[in-house]
């Protein structure tokens, strides 16, 4: 609170710390917030700052580790609770919850996964912090991994891989930005898929058939189906379902 509103997304500029460090608060609070917030606005405040990160810290610091978790396999997810230090995730940790990732999940699903048990971390750290019990645990850097934001090239699904990473690819991003392929001349999302059995021998990795109603791509062991989806070139952003995809092969 700055005065009698709430600042939704301001500009971090200099303005906005001159305005906050004249409010006065005692304890700065980032719940998923993904802009860095100004060093000395964060010493300001005489509890400082503390941010939470939809991930277990340190692994996947950095912008996506919704993405980043499901396309390695992880097991098991989370929130960070941690102090907010100059550069992003760095910070002393302060406390963390697991979530175990359902293999259905996509990346939104695992981030709304993350809003309950993230919630009532934030409400127990606030609370220790304004107690004086809070306890701070410095982040081993020898088990750094990095959460970038994924690219055009990776989102281009790659039928070489295993079929069993290429799913973990199309539900690691989706349902946005999603992962990307050609259907003949159609640019087309993949927003769910699965592994297949039922891929012709014939076809060579990347080469497709319609099989029982839906589209079937060799990958580099065996197949995946294309289940839902989009058009890229549809500015409706209409969603495609298995039977639309195989009619657009």
């Amino acid at each position: 609170m700055l005065g009698d509103r709430v600042v939704v997304k301001p500009a971090l500029d200099r303005a906005f710390v001159a305005r906050a460090k004249a409010a006065a608060p005692e304890l700065l609070v980032s719940w998923f917030w993904t802009n860095k917030i100004p060093v000395s606005l964060v010493k300001a405040a005489p509890l400082g700052g503390v941010g939470f990160h939809p991930s277990l810290l340190p692994r996947w610091r950095g912008p996506d580790p919704c993405f980043a978790a499901i396309d390695a396999d992880d097991a098991e997810s989370g929130v960070t609770a941690h102090r907010i230090a100059a550069e992003y995730d760095t910070g002393a940790l302060l406390g963390a919850r697991t979530v175990p990732i359902d293999p259905r999940w996509d990346a939104w699903a695992l981030a709304r996964a993350l809003d309950g048990p993230s919630l009532r971390l934030m409400v127990e750290t606030v609370a220790a912090l304004g107690a004086g019990r809070a306890v701070e645990t410095a982040q081993d850097e020898a088990r750094v991994t990095l959460a970038e934001a994924p690219t055009e090239e990776m989102l281009e699904l790659d039928f070489k891989r295993d079929a069993a990473s290429i799913v973990r690819r199309v539900r690691a991003a989706a349902p946005y930005p999603g992962a990307w392929t050609f259907l003949g001349d159609e640019a087309v999302v993949v927003t769910r898929a699965e592994v297949a059995a039922d891929v012709p021998k014939v076809l060579e990795p990347g080469e497709a058939a319609v099989v029982r109603g839906r589209v079937v791509v060799r990958a580099g062991d065996t197949g995946v189906a294309l289940l839902r989806g989009r058009r890229v070139d549809d500015e409706a952003e209409a969603w495609c379902d298995a039977s639309a995809l195989a009619a657009l092969l």
